[in-house]
């Protein structure tokens, strides 16, 4: 998905920061904040090791998921931008894994709206994981926590509410 404020990207090369920010601020008026998250492969899960990582997607179903989510930040937040890039195939321990980067006029916005993004990826993109420990492979499990982050936003203020999703 493309548009000029919603950009999605999901695959198995590695995203540059820099050039995805650049990206973000070109032709952008009014822009005072930018917030960034990436996420790496952790070299432990669950007391074990992790020597590396196999990411699964449903190609065309997670673009829309990630679009969907992005879309849902510009109905709350007063937003200039919203990219994510995920990535899949074979990762391994400090790997990034996951960028979000959010515009806005304000950093408030900005932060809230990356955090929010975060929160439901975690929670509703179509993405399965698979790790490989020294005591073999094994499925990673959706956690308590990522559904509890998530909860939060259905009571949480809608700031963004006179903007209409591009």
């Amino acid at each position: 998905m493309h548009s000029d404020r919603i950009r999605i990207q999901v695959g198995e090369a590695d995203f540059d920061v820099n050039r995805e920010l650049e990206a973000v601020r070109r032709d952008r008026k009014g822009v005072g904040a930018l917030a960034v998250f990436v996420g790496t492969v952790r070299d432990l899960n669950e007391g074990d090791a992790v020597c590396s990582m196999f990411l699964e997607h449903y190609p065309g179903m997670t673009e829309r998921s990630l679009g969907d989510i992005a879309v849902k930040a510009f109905e709350r937040w007063r937003l200039e931008a919203v990219t994510i890039a995920h990535r899949v195939g074979w990762l391994h321990p400090g790997d990034p894994i996951v960028l979000v980067v959010v515009a806005s006029a304000h950093r408030h916005d900005a932060f809230e709206a990356c955090a929010f993004v975060m929160d439901y990826l975690k929670t509703d993109a179509p993405f399965w994981k698979k790790e490989k420990t020294l005591g073999g492979e094994r499925w990673v499990q959706a956690r308590a926590s990522d559904a509890q982050a998530r909860e939060r936003w259905l009571s949480a203020p809608r700031s963004g509410l006179l903007q209409t999703p591009p």
